[in-house]
């Protein structure tokens, strides 16, 4: 496959989420003179060309742990080759990249969280529930696959992940049933893990349920197999950290825990750190950033429907206001 025909699908499978939502927002930071720009999850380059695009005196640096992603972004932004540089990494390991670049700090930056349009379409991943696929869902392709975890985790453990990560009411009894199923054949393919899902929800439960009865035990397998919660807990303070006074990071995030954990991050961030009762905040107590957004933004009615894989979006972003203490 040409690189021109790579280009055009790459553009034709991922319409990046809020694409003129985030560019607007983060336009007053890269707007300056030699702006740097951090895509902390490139995926298939979208939001990276976009910011090529508009602004054309912007250096851009696409972080991705997945080789797949990043050689599709290359191609996409191959008409920029000289003002953008890829890494492959996870995100949280963002200060490492900046240091072997050279870069002392940046102006913007986005983390578009969750998985990649690339990742649920290539079937011999295992994202989806929807397609008997191996169990991987490994973003990288280093770590344990979901068949791993499934094989060999613990009822108690499998419990917990499905409780905590997919906010599954049916936990127990699910984990359960996979520890049960697993003694006579191990887990290796999708469709077998669905049907003992979904064989082992309550019936009047499915039947009042608006989902697929798969969907919150793939997307906690997903986040522990990535340790995508873990990742952003140590990436929210090395972004913080790394902008200039007015520099701005965007967040989108697709579900509740990781939107709770941006948040929280936020809210701390813009913060003065004095105690409650002095009456005059001493400088170096001050908030030395600021949310810009009010509450989580959503994407327009317009725009879920063209792109329906956006309808969970939600928008956090904040700007950095006064130097570090």
């Amino acid at each position: 496959m040409s690189q021109d025909v790579t280009a055009a699908d790459a553009r034709a499978a991922h319409v990046p989420v809020m694409r003129d939502r985030i560019l607007d927002l983060l336009a007053p930071a890269l707007e300056r003179p030699d702006a740097v720009y951090v895509d902390g999850t490139t995926g298939m380059g979208g939001h990276c060309e976009a910011v090529l695009e508009r602004f054309p005196h912007v250096r851009v640096v696409g972080i991705d742990r997945d080789p797949q992603a990043l050689e599709l972004a290359a191609a996409r932004c191959a008409p920029f080759a000289g003002r953008v540089q890829f890494a492959e990494a996870v995100y949280s390991e963002l200060e490492d990249v900046l240091e072997v670049l050279g870069i002392p700090a940046i102006d913007g930056m986005l983390l578009d969280l969750g998985v990649s349009s690339l990742q649920i379409d290539r079937r011999d991943r295992g994202f989806s529930y929807a397609a008997d696929a191996p169990l991987d869902m490994r973003m990288g392709q280093g770590g344990p696959t979901a068949a791993d975890i499934l094989n060999s985790y613990s009822s108690a453990e499998l419990t917990r992940i499905f409780r905590t990560f997919g906010e599954e009411r049916f936990s127990d009894r699910i984990a359960r049933r996979i520890v049960e199923e697993r003694e006579a054949e191990p887990f290796t393919t999708s469709a077998r893990l669905v049907q003992v899902i979904t064989g082992a929800i309550p019936a009047a439960a499915r039947a009042t349920s608006t989902g697929h009865p798969a969907k919150r035990v793939f997307q906690a397998l997903r986040i522990e197999v990535n340790q995508e919660l873990e990742a952003l807990e140590a990436v929210l303070p090395q972004a913080l950290d790394a902008l200039r006074v007015g520099g701005r990071l965007a967040v989108l995030a697709y579900h509740s825990l990781e939107d709770r954990l941006v948040k929280n991050s936020f809210r701390e961030a813009s913060s003065d750190q004095a105690p409650p009762h002095l009456p005059l905040v001493p400088d170096h107590l001050k908030a030395r950033f600021a949310v810009l957004t009010r509450g989580a933004e959503k994407p327009t009615g317009a725009e879920t429907a063209e792109n329906p894989r956006a309808a969970s979006a939600r928008l956090r972003v904040i700007e950095r206001t006064r130097e570090p203490a």
